[in-house]
């Protein structure tokens, strides 16, 4: 238990220490933005804008995961990450059609921005996101691992406004720096696009997976003892750890130990899926079933 409460601590930690490093940097480049008069680099703190976003929705997320379910709360607080996913999605659509608003129009007669300015924040943003990135590595969490990614999508994405820097400080091409910004926004529209989609399915309580649905309902109906499977529901807290409740129709058991044998039997069923919470109903052939 010691070990565990720990873990959680340390996580917490190093999703402390990138969060508040990625809002200090993205405060930085949206000034950056405006002083070197580049998209590019407008685009680029948009898309660290969502990622703080997300770092501090999971930062939450991890001190809050470890509270007890409570009355109000009775499934705990893991949808809470759906609600940060949600919040997170509006603020990057809203913001990127923004950039496409200022870039496209400079495509017709694009100003030259600042090279050499250009040049210190892509420096400077590969430095701090590669530092929240080596911070979030040391992490064993699936929660870590995923804004890891993230982290090491903004180096990439600095290397590139590295590289266009370089080229202009050399070749007088400013249409580099409006093609970048768009694509930079293109590329995040079409990730956040497919995430909002799914996070709003599993708000509506979508099953997380038909697939997984069905494996359920095959390995429940293939058990001794199970006549028929029905009113099986799949739904998912966070996209991670899903919910199922299901009825199970069994032959009339007068013998409670052969009952027990069947519980048992579904529950060994169950383990391999990893549910974070099943309701399992068992009816008998001569009732019906009160839910139709």
């Amino acid at each position: 238990m010691h070990d565990h409460s720990h873990n959680h601590g340390n996580e917490g930690t190093r999703i402390g220490w990138a969060f508040f490093l990625n809002v200090g940097f993205t405060i930085i480049e949206f000034i950056g933005g405006v002083l070197t008069n580049s998209t590019a680099i407008m685009a680029d703190a948009v898309h660290d804008l969502g990622d703080s976003l997300s770092i501090g929705f999971s930062w939450l997320l991890a001190r809050l995961s470890g509270k007890q379910a409570n009355a109000s709360f009775t499934y705990g607080y893991r949808r809470f990450s759906l609600l940060g996913s949600f919040i997170n999605a509006l603020v990057l659509i809203v913001g990127s059609v923004w950039i496409l608003s200022e870039a496209i129009p400079r495509l017709d007669n694009p100003p030259m921005p600042m090279a050499g300015g250009m040049l210190g924040l892509a420096v400077f943003g590969v430095f701090v996101n590669g530092f929240a990135a080596y911070k979030l590595s040391k992490g064993k969490t699936l929660n870590e691992r995923v804004l890891n990614w993230h982290l090491l999508e903004d180096v990439l994405g600095w290397v590139a406004v590295l590289v266009v820097a370089i080229i202009l400080m050399f070749v007088d091409w400013p249409i580099l720096d409006p093609l970048l910004s768009i694509g930079f926004t293109l590329f995040i529209l079409f990730n956040v696009g497919r995430n909002f989609w799914q996070t709003v399915r599993l708000f509506l309580q979508a099953s997380p997976s038909p697939e997984l649905k069905q494996a359920l309902e095959e390995t429940l109906r293939s058990l001794t003892g199970v006549n028929d499977v029905h009113h099986l529901h799949l739904w998912s807290l966070d996209g991670e750890h899903h919910v199922l409740s299901v009825h199970i129709r069994t032959s009339k058991m007068t013998n409670i130990e052969n009952q027990k044998k069947l519980k048992k039997a579904i529950s060994r069923a169950l383990t391999d899926y990893e549910l974070a919470h099943t309701t399992v109903e068992l009816e008998f052939d001569t009732e019906e079933c009160r839910d139709g």
